[in-house]
């Protein structure tokens, strides 16, 4: 089976982990194969199997005794008993290292995979509170596709009509519209809205097309309520729901005490801009980077670009929107997470841009240069191209390359 390298492997080693371990990601992202890979010779489960399913709700003892740690179980979301019992283990193998009959420097219980994010986090604060390290896995990232030789670092089109779904690089026969049609039957209508006890699906459904036309730009829920014919309360939490499930992700602006014109909108993005271009209708990449969305699907490609880099590779970085109420923007400014509390913030501005050549340089914009004298270029994020200084405060970054520009900015 073709593997693709994924950044987390690199950290995951090296990491301090607690007894237990939670890979959190939507279905199919690649989280059974990431920790197949790590965890070469380690008992494996799934509870998709229904048998393995009913013994661990029906007997958690058993199941651990017959699974016995360490071991990966995958989908423990499913059996909800299970997590006391994860929880008796960690204690019971600290009791005994205490004791000092274990000799362990690290205790390892189990390593967990959740796809349903509404269940797994109620289980995982009630039973595993302080026995847990919780990871997060996204799609594939540009960086990891390229690395791998599954995209062209020229020109990685592909992802933005593929997204980052390991299965549609793997086995490039596959058609990408129908197996994100059905990742919308499953993942969507199964383990969201039932998980969330939403009974409006329709408009529930109605809402996720409209914020996949909407990535990229601005929230604007009451005009979403209004279309959909909903209350906006309903809308914010359906938002919610989506967010802590890992399907789209709010990027809030940069809060400033000295810039009261700042915008205090936040801008909605798809993490798997593959599920927003279909969700758009579009099935294949030459209608669609003809079309007014191309700019608005590239710049969340970018987006899911750095937030892999936080959560794969583990960068102490933080993103943020920058705006004014004037429409004064850059796209996102990058920060560091780990400076002091009395330092200014050293900044990475950068701007989506879909283009390959002819990129015409452009200045920070004056407010920005004044809240962050020490950001002294404007990054503009290219779908190709080389990267290359356009003008004294302009650079030309192609999103291959910006997974290395934020290693460079996190180690200061």
């Amino acid at each position: 089976m073709v593997w693709i390298a994924r950044d987390l492997e690199a950290v995951w080693a090296a990491e301090a982990s607690l007894p237990v371990r939670i890979v959190r990601g939507m279905r199919q992202c690649g989280k059974s194969s990431l920790l197949e890979r790590l965890g070469s010779g380690r008992a494996h489960v799934s509870l998709d199997d229904a048998v393995a399913r009913d013994l661990a709700n029906r007997d958690p003892a058993l199941f651990l005794a017959q699974h016995a740690p360490p071991v990966t179980i995958d989908e423990v979301q499913y059996a909800p008993p299970l997590f006391p019992e994860l929880k008796r283990a960690v204690d019971a193998a600290r009791r005994t290292r205490r004791s000092g009959e274990g000799h362990a420097a690290r205790i390892d219980v189990a390593w967990l995979t959740g796809s349903n994010q509404l269940l797994l986090e109620r289980e995982v604060r009630e039973s595993l509170a302080g026995r847990v390290t919780v990871d997060v896995l996204h799609t594939l990232s540009v960086h990891e596709l390229v690395r791998a030789g599954a995209v062209t670092r020229e020109a990685p089109i592909e992802a933005l009509v593929r997204g980052g779904w390991p299965e549609l690089y793997v086995d490039r026969a596959l058609d990408p519209a129908r197996v994100l049609d059905d990742f919308v039957l499953t993942y969507v209508e199964r383990d969201i809205v039932a998980a969330a006890g939403i009974e409006k699906r329709g408009a529930f459904l109605q809402l996720l097309r409209f914020l996949a036309g909407r990535t990229a730009q601005l929230q604007n829920h009451a005009d979403l309520a209004a279309k959909i014919g909903v209350q906006v309360s309903t809308v914010s939490g359906w938002v919610e729901v989506l967010e802590r499930m890992l399907v789209v992700r709010r990027l809030a602006p940069w809060a400033s005490n000295l810039e009261k014109r700042l915008t205090k909108s936040p801008k909605i993005h798809f993490l798997d801009v593959g599920l927003a271009t279909r969700l758009q209708g579009w099935r294949s990449a030459d209608p669609m980077l003809d079309s007014p969305q191309a700019g608005h699907l590239f710049e969340s490609l970018v987006f899911g670009e750095i937030q892999r880099a936080i959560d794969h590779a583990r960068m102490p970085l933080e993103v943020h929107l920058w705006r004014t109420k004037e429409g004064e923007e850059v796209d996102f400014v990058v920060t560091r997470t780990d400076r002091g509390p009395g330092d200014h913030p050293a900044a990475l501005a950068l701007d989506a841009k879909l283009a390959i050549q002819g990129v015409r340089a452009e200045a920070p914009p004056p407010r920005f240069s004044r809240e962050f004298p020490a950001a002294k270029a404007l990054h503009l994020v290219t779908l190709g191209g080389e990267r290359r200084a356009l003008s004294p405060t302009c650079v030309q970054l192609p999103i291959a390359d910006l997974f290395d520009r934020l290693a460079e900015f996190a180690a200061g």
